[in-house]
């Protein structure tokens, strides 16, 4: 239990701990099955399900992402892992952010995957404005009703037949409360002004085709965050860790090797 609420996760392997956070629309750990799989033989890889995700309890529907970000801080204390590096992508990535801006001393280091510095830190307001109101409106239906509308949004339309099928699987076991308060915290967070203070090794890994998030989004953050490194991975959506695993797996290992363990 962390503030309250159970919190229920995936881990695999051993080493330095890695700490994978995942994004919204009804995803969970499971989506990070391919770095579970191969990242697990360098490091010891949590992949938590974010309050209202996977199997972990519902949040207040006033959760903010300060709250979201108070919660992952106790899950990683409670699990007593020592300073891991965190993983996050798209809603994650800016949780990640949002995990340094109130815990800077807890992360190792930051990867941010197809991310934002919140949506009201990375995108127009009137875009901002769309989406929240656009999910307002779906949820109020059966998801089945909605969800494939927003696949496009998440995969190329090169991506197998069979990963589109198994992502929108993934995605329907969405609860749609919870997702609306994960959104709407999304919605009013603004972390772009952490990003000069960031001082912790920062991978920006950007899918080229991310719908999602613009590379122009990508582009930002490394170009705010002091010291940091972009990578982008060509002809890729917004779900680079599973569109392209293998190129996702090695540039996070890349980019984590160096850094070495703990003193």
């Amino acid at each position: 239990m962390v503030s309250g609420l159970r919190i229920s996760y995936r881990r695999a392997g051993s080493g330095e701990p890695l700490v994978l956070v995942h994004g919204g629309f009804g995803f969970d750990s499971r989506s990070w099955g391919p770095q579970l799989d191969d990242l697990s033989d360098e490091f010891d890889v949590v992949a938590w399900d974010a309050p209202g995700c996977g199997g972990s309890d519902d949040p207040p529907g006033s959760f903010s992402m300060d709250d979201y970000a108070d919660v992952l801080a106790g899950f990683i204390r409670e699990l007593g892992l020592a300073r891991p590096h965190v993983l996050g992508l798209s809603f994650g990535g800016a949780l990640a952010l949002a995990l340094y801006a109130r815990h800077p001393t807890l992360p190792r280091s930051l990867v941010l995957a197809g991310a934002y510095a919140g949506w009201a830190g990375s995108l127009p307001v009137e875009e901002v404005e769309r989406r929240i109101q656009r999910i307002r409106e779906d949820v109020t239906a059966a998801p089945s009703q909605w969800l494939p509308g927003y696949l496009s949004g998440m995969l190329t339309a090169s991506a197998p037949p069979g990963m589109v099928e198994q992502t929108l699987s993934l995605m329907s076991d969405i609860r749609p409360q919870a997702n609306l308060t994960m959104l709407r915290a999304m919605a009013n967070a603004d972390l772009h002004g952490i990003l000069p203070d960031i001082d912790v090794p920062t991978l920006v890994l950007h899918g080229e085709l991310d719908a999602r998030s613009p590379l122009a989004v990508g582009r930002e953050l490394h170009a705010k965050i002091p010291a940091s490194e972009l990578a982008v991975l060509p002809d890729v959506g917004h779900l680079s860790n599973v569109e392209a695993a293998d190129a996702f797996n090695r540039e996070v290992r890349n980019f984590l090797r160096p850094l070495g363990q703990l003193p």
